[in-house]
């Protein structure tokens, strides 16, 4: 795989596992992490050997504790929203990506590394973790999905509690409000996460691209409309080769 400054990335049974590298500073995210983040989610989508992706932060106390606020203090309003709308940016390409992305929370996952988190398709989190959105400690909202995304995973009520108020959850708090799938020791964490992507790897990927896009692109329509979008992705399905392959595997009992 590529070397990237920022990043270590490890490709193993069509996992990828990329490491959020700056521990130094809880693997905050400036402007040119984010600027390598985008690369690295493009060449994603277009390499066929990855089947599923795991993000998980360096060192043994974050995930991703937000943006660097030392590198954003003197930023200009101009300069604050160019960085957050390239931040915005590139967790849309995660929604709108083929392939699954699964965030092991091993650590801290605050402001806009709770809204990383958020973009993923599946969240799994250390007994240890810690989430929030703090933003509002710092005179600012969120703005990579925290108003947003938590919203529609947590429901209004909890969503304005925890942006207004800026403290942080346990682990287990997140799994009570639907916000991680699961919570496992901080020990077993990555490794359950691997496993977990290794189950999605072997499936087919086609239908499993599709599977998230009548997911994604249906959850903003109405009933009526989601319904019919979620058929006509069922339709094209069948112009997969891999749909006859699996069928015939299932009518073989294989």
């Amino acid at each position: 795989m590529k070397t990237y400054q920022f990043f270590l990335l490890a490709l193993d049974e069509g996992v990828l596992t990329v490491t959020f590298n700056r521990p130094e500073v809880f693997n905050a995210m400036n402007a040119e992490s984010v600027a390598e983040w985008a690369q690295i989610v493009d060449e994603i989508e277009l390499d066929s050997s990855i089947r599923v992706v795991v993000l998980v932060g360096a060192g043994e106390k974050s995930f991703v504790a937000g943006a660097d606020i030392a590198r954003m203090q003197n930023f200009s309003a101009i300069e604050g929203r160019n960085f957050m709308f390239a931040g915005q940016k590139v967790l849309l390409k995660i929604e709108k990506s083929t392939k699954p992305y699964i965030a092991a929370i091993n650590g801290y996952a605050l402001g806009g590394g709770l809204e990383i988190a958020m973009a993923c398709d599946i969240r799994l989190a250390a007994d240890t973790a810690t989430m929030g959105q703090p933003e509002i400690f710092l005179g600012i909202t969120p703005a990579w999905g925290g108003s947003q995304r938590l919203t529609r995973l947590v429901g209004k009520g909890i969503a304005k509690e925890m942006v207004f108020t800026g403290e942080r959850i346990t682990a287990q708090r997140a799994y009570e409000l639907g916000l991680v799938n699961a919570v496992h020791p901080k020990a077993e964490l990555l490794a359950e996460a691997q496993k977990f992507a290794r189950k999605l790897a072997r499936l087919p990927a086609g239908a499993m691209a599709l599977c998230k896009e009548a997911i994604e692109v249906g959850y903003d329509m109405n009933n009526h409309d989601a319904n019919c979008y979620e058929t006509m992705v069922c339709g094209l399905a069948f112009g997969q080769a891999e749909q006859r392959e699996w069928m015939h595997k299932f009518l073989n009992k294989k």
